[in-house]
């Protein structure tokens, strides 16, 4: 599987420098990238069901004893009977392919490329069953969604007709059972197009068309970009280096902190990476530095998703995907409010630096200049990456395998902390996040296809310029909403769903696309912070060995503070637009 993921990671590259050199590039690199990331997002999905790592809401963890075991029994059954229809409608739109000889390029038949989807979901649904119980009648329990799944794709006409409330609402109460997020979109689409006579073949056909979008293996290319940092040596040596030059300020330790989390989950994406990566390190530096528990963990918890508005984070890379609108332009607009949201983060730091006991340690250039000189090649990687973006050398694409592959030459060239070992661990670890992730994108597009045929957006359009006049209060409602999404769903799966029918309402209340992407991965940001189920408490409960509750209370005042950042970058629009001119 990490062979893939190496394979992605080449081919880009490979063509840029034949490109370069011939004038001319590989024949059909485009479409082979592509389809690598489809096998990257499936490979890594069936990996992270065998590992039970696949993206579900965290709400499942609130029970306890027998009602968590009828809970994961339930959810592992609606799940599994998901993935089982899935792969039938998968396996049916591979054969319609193979029915008509669609090629992939050079001669190779697309259907060999899509005939990872099938088989994925199938091995899935096994491990869903497997996994969903620790006892055999548990497991039992769960393998009646099996039955359910096969019933369901033989006879399909069974539920044409029916209303549509009650598939839905099992869905829903699977997820919150703690069932995986992938299954609660793919069931719900599938459910809707099989009650309205649709082909449930239109919910992987919708998945494969994301899953081979031309700028989409940039996502799985900067997140490896991330892991190679986070396995390597990389934030001890950046953590050095920001200490030196920031660490005499008031507060130092705590701005370090802040900054050098926005820098890491540029690259992960928020996916929790930078909480599990750097929870651990930083949170001892803060302790050390007699900052007290509770501002620790609620620092930590909110710098784990400080950085997503700074190119190249991958929340841009989607949005622009999903909406439509030049990447680069979200890259511009999200700079100054990414730095607004570092920046008040900082100064909760600087405040509690001056009213506590914290530590400082003065400034030493001959410190500073041995910090950077041992950091140079880390410092370097934003730099690389931009030039490679906006001097016009490289698609995303192929900047970011060149990113990449600058980050694999740092930690087993320069540093040599990555043997071949643990490199190829690094790569499976890093196929599971993508798998996990992916999987969600892929089917959260048929929800969405189904969404547009059924006109959902019009629908709001109309209502909203039926009962909201003012453009602020549009944008307050927004606001509300937003939040909402973003504490219920994972930030990637949100923009899939989501961004389809706010845009049109953005567009219909003068709202700049732009602005709307900035507002919009903003406030998705703000939401793993709240409670009761935003991502990032969960993790950090976890990380730091905190009960939830504890770990809720920490979150509160970071909260609020990243709340009035959110709506600075929503009611002052030249924020977001002054970089670009408009």
């Amino acid at each position: 599987m990490a062979a893939v993921l190496a394979g992605l990671l080449a081919l880009p590259i490979a063509q840029a420098v034949t490109r370069t050199i011939f004038d001319r590039g590989i024949p059909g690199a485009g479409p082979f990238t592509q389809h690598l990331t489809l096998w990257v997002a499936f490979l890594g999905a069936v990996l992270a069901a065998r590992e039970g790592k696949l993206l579900a809401m965290a709400s499942g963890e609130l029970l306890r004893g027998r009602a968590k075991a009828l809970a994961r029994a339930f959810a592992a059954a609606v799940a599994s009977a998901s993935s089982v229809v899935l792969a039938s409608a998968s396996w049916q739109m591979m054969a319609i392919d193979r029915e008509v000889g669609t090629e992939l390029a050079a001669g190779v038949p697309v259907w060999i490329a899509q005939l990872v989807m099938p088989v994925a979901f199938a091995i899935i649904a096994a491990r869903l069953v497997w996994r969903g119980a620790e006892t055999w009648r548990g497991r039992s329990a769960a393998a009646l969604g099996l039955v359910a799944g096969t019933l369901v794709s033989l006879r399909p006409e069974w539920l044409e007709g029916l209303p549509g409330w009650p598939g839905l609402a099992l869905v829903v109460l699977a997820t919150a059972a703690g069932g995986p997020i992938f299954a609660a979109l793919g069931g719900a689409a599938l459910y809707l197009f099989l009650i309205a006579g649709v082909p449930a073949a239109a919910v992987p056909a919708e998945t494969y068309r994301l899953s081979v979008s031309q700028t989409l293996p940039a996502i799985p290319l900067f997140t490896l970009t991330g892991f190679l940092l986070a396995q390597g040596r990389s934030a001890p040596r950046l953590l050095r280096v920001f200490r030196a030059l920031f660490g005499w300020m008031p507060g130092g330790t705590a701005v370090v902190a802040t900054v050098l989390c926005a820098f890491f989950t540029v690259f992960t994406g928020g996916s929790g990476v930078t909480i599990l990566a750097l929870g651990g390190l930083l949170y001892q530096a803060l302790r050390a530095d007699r900052y007290d528990e509770r501002f620790t963990v609620g620092l930590l918890t909110a710098a784990g998703s400080l950085g997503l508005l700074f190119a190249p984070a991958l929340p841009l890379i989607l949005y622009g995907i999903v909406a439509q609108v030049p990447i680069r332009d979200l890259f511009v607009g999200g700079l100054l409010p990414g730095v607004l949201l570092v920046v008040l983060m900082a100064a909760w730091g600087v405040r509690q630096g001056l009213r506590g006991e914290s530590r400082r340690q003065g400034f030493a250039w001959r410190e500073a200049a041995a910090a950077v000189w041992e950091g140079k090649w880390e410092l370097l990687l934003p730099a690389l990456a931009l030039a490679l973006i906006f001097g016009g050398f490289a698609t995303l694409v192929e900047a970011a395998a060149f990113t990449t592959f600058y980050a694999l030459l740092v930690v087993t060239v320069m540093h040599r902390e990555l043997g071949p070992r643990r490199l190829a661990a690094t790569f499976t670890e890093c196929t599971v996040l993508l798998g996990g992730v992916l999987i969600i994108l892929a089917v959260a597009m048929g929800l969405t296809s189904y969404l547009v045929d059924a006109e959902v957006p019009a629908r709001l359009l109309a209502w909203a310029q039926q009962h909201i006049e003012s453009p602020l209060v549009f944008l307050l409602a927004l606001n509300c909403f937003l939040l909402a999404v973003g504490c219920l769903m994972d930030i990637f799966s949100a923009i899939v769903v989501v961004v389809p029918l706010i845009v049109p309402l953005g567009l219909a209340f003068g709202v700049d696309p732009i602005h709307l992407g900035i507002i919009f991965v903003a406030n998705l940001e703000l939401g793993y912070l709240t409670p009761p189920v935003g991502l990032n408490l969960f993790l950090a409960a976890y990380r730091f060995e905190k009960p939830l509750l504890s770990v809720w209370r920490s979150a509160l005042v970071p909260l609020a503070i990243l709340a009035l950042g959110v709506l600075l970058i929503t009611y002052f629009p030249p924020l977001t637009l002054g970089l670009l001119g408009r």
